[in-house]
């Protein structure tokens, strides 16, 4: 898609139910949720082999999200989980490339965290490989005296 095209943000609310039905702008088909998908698995390395299904599931349960359109395109993606009142975790930013640099990025971010569900949260956490500079400039810090850790659930069998 032309990058000059008009790009238009969307707050979805708890559950992200419009993306999930796979509606687009104005609420208009737009095969969304298989343009998560497709967006996910080009322009990330985290988020890559996910499921439809998963992804429904994922949305379902997520606090809030937003969203990047180009015309009919989806181009730009984040959501959060939250308690609504301590904590909350931003997840699964991305900007497709050739848009990258504009500022969509910031506008994302900057409209999940002003959703009802994350506002008033008194800790916004977010884990980055490769973009702490980018997060620095929006208020996010590293924190030294914290550790991340992993626990990786094998799926159980049929």
């Amino acid at each position: 898609m032309h990058s000059s095209a008009r790009v238009q943000l969307i707050r979805h609310g708890p559950g992200a139910r419009g993306l999930r039905l796979g509606l687009g702008p104005g609420l208009r088909p737009a095969r969304a949720l298989k343009q998560l998908q497709q967006l996910l698995n080009d322009h990330s390395f985290w988020a890559q082999g996910r499921s439809l299904r998963a992804l429904g599931q994922m949305l379902r349960g997520s606090a809030a999200a937003v969203s990047l359109w180009q015309g009919g395109q989806l181009v730009g993606f984040c959501r959060a989980s939250s308690d609504g009142l301590f904590r909350a975790v931003v997840w699964d930013v991305v900007v497709a490339p050739e848009l990258q640099g504009q500022g969509l990025g910031r506008q994302l971010v900057e409209a999940l965290l002003a959703q009802p569900p994350l506002r008033r949260v008194e800790r916004v956490y977010l884990m980055t490989s490769n973009s702490a500079g980018f997060y620095r400039q929006l208020g996010f810090e590293a924190v030294g005296s914290q550790q991340l850790m992993l626990r990786i659930n094998m799926p159980s069998g049929p």
